[in-house]
């Protein structure tokens, strides 16, 4: 299985999502981002179109509440083992249809847990 999916990542080195990218890389995960606007963060390419990634161990979300409606099918469809809501973007109601699928939710901020040694 692949990696994390940044699902949300930003070109802007003030967003968490582009911090998590990096430190994800100097943590030797395996990456890979999924963004609005394509470009590159930390040597990861940041693509437009889910259809791009298959086999992601952990997707987490640095989407509010309302943009990750339109997503739910298509995480569903990728099939993580684990979902990551960071602060801000905890959804009661997507991570019961995660669980109910059979993925583990976590509402977490990555950067902690890669700062911790719990990723």
């Amino acid at each position: 299985m692949a990696g994390t999916l940044v699902f949300g990542a930003s070109l802007n080195p003030s967003r968490y999502s582009n911090l998590a990218i990096h430190r994800l890389v100097e943590s030797q995960k395996e990456t890979v981002a999924f963004g609005v606007r394509e470009g590159t963060v930390s040597g990861i390419q940041i693509k437009n179109n889910l259809d791009d990634f298959q086999n992601i161990h952990t997707i987490t979300l640095y989407l509010n509440p309302k943009r990750q409606k339109e997503y739910y099918n298509k995480i569903l469809d990728l099939k993580p083992e684990r979902v990551i809501f960071n602060p801000g973007t905890e959804n009661p109601e997507f991570a019961q249809i995660l669980d109910e699928a059979g993925i583990k939710v976590e509402n977490a901020c990555t950067l902690v847990l890669l700062a911790t040694g719990q990723y």
